[in-house]
C-alpha cells in the first residue's frame, strides 16, 4: 500500500494515541496533534511528526497549515478525533461550559477541516469522531447536555460538507462511537467499565479511514456494541 499523509487530532492518549501507532506501523506519515505532544514524541518514529496544538487557539492552525505546505504538500486523511467530555447537571452548566465544549467539539472540527481541505485530493477522507449520544433518538444520559448536543452538531456538519463537496471531493463521514474504555470516559464516569478498549476501536477507525470513503460519503455510522 502506498504511504498516505494522515493528520489526527487528540493524540496524547486513548483512541488517538493508538491510531498514531497503527498508521505509523503501516508506514504512513502522521501529523499527531494534541495539547500535550510529549506522549507521541516519546514514540520515536521517523514517520511521525508532532507539536503542541490547541483547537481553541487560532494561531495554532497556522502552524498546521505551514507544516502541510512545507512537509506533506497534500493530506490524504484527516481524523477529527479530539474532544472534551463534560458530565454536569444542566442547571449547573454555565454559558462558559457550553462554550468550551463547543469550542473543541464543534468549532475546532470545523476550523481544522477548513484549514486542511485545500490540501486534500478528490479521494481524500475526512473522518470525524462523534458519539452515540449525538444520534437523534438514541438513549440519552443526564449530565451530558453540552457534550451530546455538540456531538450531534458535528454529525449534521459532516452531512452538509459532503453535500457541498460532492462533485469535487473529498469524502466526509462520521463515526458515532458507543462507550470506549478511555481515560476521558473514566474521568467523567469513574464507575463505568466500557466493553470496548481504545485499541479495539482504533483498529476499526484505522481501517474505515483508509477504505470507508469508497463506500460512504456524508454518512454517520453507529459503532457501538453497548446501549450507550
Amino acid at each position: 500500500m502506498k504511504s498516505k499523509n494522515i493528520i489526527i487530532t487528540g493524540t496524547s492518549r486513548g483512541i488517538g494515541f493508538e491510531l498514531v501507532h497503527l498508521f505509523a506501523n503501516q508506514g504512513h506519515n502522521v501529523l499527531a496533534l494534541s495539547r500535550n505532544a510529549q506522549p507521541v514524541n516519546n514514540l520515536h518514529f521517523d514517520n511521525i511528526s508532532s507539536f503542541a496544538f490547541d483547537l481553541c487557539k487560532a494561531e495554532d492552525y497556522l502552524n498546521v497549515q505551514a507544516f502541510i505546505e512545507s512537509e506533506f504538500k497534500h493530506v490524504d486523511i484527516l481524523i477529527n478525533n479530539a474532544g472534551t467530555l463534560l458530565n454536569k447537571p444542566f442547571a449547573e452548566t454555565s454559558f462558559l461550559d457550553f462554550q468550551q465544549v463547543y469550542q473543541t467539539n464543534v468549532f475546532g472540527v470545523a476550523e481544522m477541516t477548513r484549514i486542511v481541505l485545500p490540501f486534500m485530493k478528490h479521494d481524500g477522507h475526512v473522518v470525524t469522531i462523534s458519539s452515540m449520544g449525538g444520534i437523534q433518538g438514541s438513549m440519552k444520559f443526564p449530565g451530558l447536555s453540552a457534550y451530546s448536543s455538540s456531538k450531534g452538531a458535528v454529525i449534521t456538519l459532516t452531512e452538509l460538507l459532503a453535500e457541498e463537496y460532492k462533485t469535487t471531493g473529498p469524502q466526509f463521514n462520521v463515526l458515532a462511537l458507543g462507550a470506549v474504555q478511555t481515560e476521558m470516559l473514566k474521568e467523567a464516569f469513574p464507575d463505568y467499565d466500557a466493553p470496548t478498549t481504545a485499541m479495539e476501536m482504533a483498529k476499526y477507525i484505522f481501517d474505515f479511514s483508509l477504505n470507508g470513503n469508497k463506500y460512504y460519503n456524508g454518512k454517520v455510522l453507529q459503532v457501538s456494541n453497548s446501549t450507550p
